[in-house]
């Protein structure tokens, strides 16, 4: 009699492709897509990210009044269109109120909030209904498991708030791969174990990097690809620093209504990352998952509800 727990690894596996042909992409992922591809200098990047961060209002202004909310020059945003495949910032902000009317259209309608926690939980369904249409195609999830569950060691780092995050996806990890370690102190420590886990034969680290995004994350994701492994980034930003540093970054929003930042889609994401990892190895899985159940109730871990 399988557990629940390797019930739901049996259950719950990912199928590839675009199982849900009717859910539109996100309009941020859809930005996102639109910005990924071409190389932007850091003046454009600042834009770019302005855009996705505001896209229902910048998609309406004139490239005055965008340049000065961005602090960039009028012929930065020209060029800047230029970079991303358009004639000028006209046939660009033509495509972006597309973008932005359509994320209107499928949006929720309005409602009475009755006070700001509940403000703080819509914001937060939003960004798991973003999350959802971005996983209509999950084939980015299932590749990136794949090379996780082949990266022995596998690295996961998590630095300051991000730490929680970590902690998560590597207990769970353990479960289902021999070796996880995780680091979550910074400077030379983290520096250590990456290189540690280089000469061990691990080939791949996943990184958190929730914000505020810190200068000790960076500087980790530098020596780790500076040792030769290779960087799979959960975080909120698609473009900047961090995303440049990575092989593959999957960027998802943080709820920011309340005074500390919440974590829900980026949550739901690391156990989808999970989920992939289990279907890249199922016999593997099985057998670390019945194995740790005969451990746990042998040692009675946990309490019989």
């Amino acid at each position: 009699m399988p557990s629940p727990q390797q019930a739901r690894a049996q259950a719950s596996a990912i199928t590839s492709g675009k199982t849900v042909p009717e859910a539109e992409a996100s309009p941020t992922s859809r930005l996102r897509e639109l910005f990924d591809g071409p190389r932007l200098s850091p003046g454009q990047r600042r834009i770019a990210q302005y855009l996705i961060e505001h896209i229902t209002e910048a998609a309406f202004l004139p490239i005055t009044e965008l340049a000065d909310r961005v602090g960039v020059s009028q012929p930065s945003v020209t060029r800047f269109a230029a970079a991303v495949g358009f004639s000028g910032y006209p046939a660009l902000r033509e495509r972006l109120q597309s973008i932005a009317l359509s994320g209107l259209a499928g949006g929720p309608g309005e409602e009475n909030r009755a006070n700001e926690l509940q403000a703080a939980v819509d914001a937060e369904i939003q960004n798991l209904e973003n999350l959802r249409r971005d996983f209509a195609d999950p084939d980015r999830v299932i590749r990136a498991g794949r090379e996780l569950s082949r990266s022995t060691p596998l690295t996961v780092l998590g630095l300051r708030i991000s730490v929680s995050l970590a902690e998560y996806f590597g207990y769970a990890a353990r479960r289902i791969h021999p070796d996880v370690r995780l680091v979550t102190r910074g400077g030379s420590v983290a520096y250590d174990a990456l290189l540690q886990a280089r000469e061990a034969g691990g080939s791949w680290v996943l990184a958190f990097a929730m914000p505020r995004h810190s200068q000790e994350t960076l500087n980790a994701l530098k020596v780790a690809r500076g040792a030769g492994l290779r960087v799979a980034l959960v975080t909120d930003l698609a473009l900047g620093p961090l995303a440049d540093e990575a092989d593959i970054a999957f960027a998802t929003g943080t709820g920011s209504r309340l005074v500390f930042d919440s974590y829900s889609a980026p949550g739901v994401l690391a156990a989808a990352l999970l989920q992939a990892m289990t279907d890249a190895d199922p016999e593997r899985t099985q057998a670390r998952l019945e194995k740790y159940e005969q451990l746990s109730d042998h040692h009675q871990f946990f309490l019989r509800d």
